[in-house]
């Protein structure tokens, strides 16, 4: 005697319509189901089961996604898109019962926590590149780069740089020859090839100095007006130098840059869109990390004390900028963020002279009206 009991649903009438498709092609099939040992699945016939489709066993039965009303079906040894779908609640109840794993590939909570596992860990493995495996990517590889490469974005850089503050750089020719001398006095004691640094000066009212890549420093002339002796601005040109030796610039573009720039390195675009944006962003507002700051001032101070001059003029022009522009935009705090602990290094450097004046005073007023006396 059979115990009806024993299945779900075993006093289901056979034959109960559903729409089926097969997922080989986008056919919408009118079927019939039938429960028995399996979900049989059979094309209809006068109102009956007609001719069999497919069968899925219960425990392949799984759920999908349906709207509200609709008891939307896949198996795991069908084609994976292929969908039942069932409208009769009490037919769906039926089936459900007996489809022991049908929500087995939903998201558990154990499932919740695994995710959620696995993007912390990818979220953790993105801060550790950026924080550690960039910035040494950056300190090993901006030594690497060749000279003629790094002359490249320089050009470029410096197309971008004369669009923003001026087409061509100042030229006096007394106010030049005088820039020169300051210029070829620290290149020389800064041990720089004569051939891999060029030197300018903007017509700008921008007081501010920084250096691009490929040896090429620029002066802006507010700094000039501002300066009270060729010993304040041979120090900020000393300090600028420091970055060329040290590559803080193409640390700085391949820091920021990142992948793409180093892509563009390798498949010869150093020209284009990285230049450009590098020059817009990094360069001009040259915002250098606290160790190259540092670095760049330890350079600046020995180039000094080679010349036989004191560093503090330039740290004390720095300050007169700062503390009274400060907060007024794009100075020279952009990119040289000068503090007390600065100015108290620098004294604290202070000698008294030793070596001759960089400049006489015929070639430092000179080298003040470089660019005119015109207003900017």
């Amino acid at each position: 005697m059979t115990d009806v009991t024993a299945e779900p649903g075993a006093e289901t009438k056979p034959g109960q319509p559903a729409i089926f498709f097969d997922g080989q092609s986008s056919r919408r099939r009118q079927v019939m189901l039938t429960l028995g040992d399996a979900l049989d699945i059979a094309e209809p016939n006068d109102g009956q089961a007609g001719g069999a489709v497919t069968r899925w066993a219960y425990d392949e039965i799984r759920r999908a996604d349906s709207p509200a009303g609709i008891l939307r079906l896949t198996a795991t040894s069908a084609p994976p898109l292929a969908r039942l779908e069932i409208r009769d609640a009490a037919f769906g109840a039926d089936l459900v019962a007996r489809c022991l794993r049908l929500d087995e590939h939903l998201t558990t909570g154990r499932g919740v926590a695994k995710i959620v596992g696995w993007s912390l860990a990818a979220a953790i493995s993105i801060v550790c590149v950026v924080l550690f495996g960039v910035p040494l990517a950056a300190d090993r590889l901006a030594p690497l780069v060749p000279k003629p490469i790094e002359r490249r974005i320089g050009d470029a850089s410096e197309v971008q740089v004369k669009t923003i503050f001026g087409r061509s750089t100042c030229s006096d020719p007394a106010g030049q020859a005088a820039f020169s001398k300051l210029v070829n006095r620290l290149r020389d004691a800064a041990g720089l090839d004569d051939d891999s640094m060029t030197a300018g000066v903007l017509p700008s009212s921008v007081p501010n100095a920084f250096a691009l890549p490929g040896g090429k420093v620029f002066v802006l002339n507010a700094l000039l007006e501002k300066a009270e002796g060729p010993d304040e601005i041979a120090g900020i040109l000393a300090h600028e130098l420091g970055h060329l030796k040290h590559h803080d610039n193409m640390r700085g573009l391949i820091y920021n840059g990142g992948t793409s720039f180093l892509i563009g390195l390798l498949f010869g675009d150093v020209t284009g869109s990285s230049a450009v944006i590098f020059a817009s962003r990094s360069l001009v507002e040259a915002s250098y990390s606290r160790e190259a700051e540092t670095n760049a001032d330890t350079f600046a101070i020995d180039i000094m004390h080679k010349l036989g001059r004191s560093p503090k003029p330039a740290a004390e022009l720095m300050f007169r900028i700062t503390g009274k522009e400060g907060g007024s935009g794009f100075t020279i705090l952009a990119s040289h963020p000068l503090t007390e602990d600065r100015l108290a290094r620098m004294t604290k450097e202070d000698r008294p002279a030793s070596g001759p004046p960089l400049l006489t005073d015929k070639e430092w007023q000179a080298l003040k009206g470089i660019c005119g006396s015109g207003k900017i």
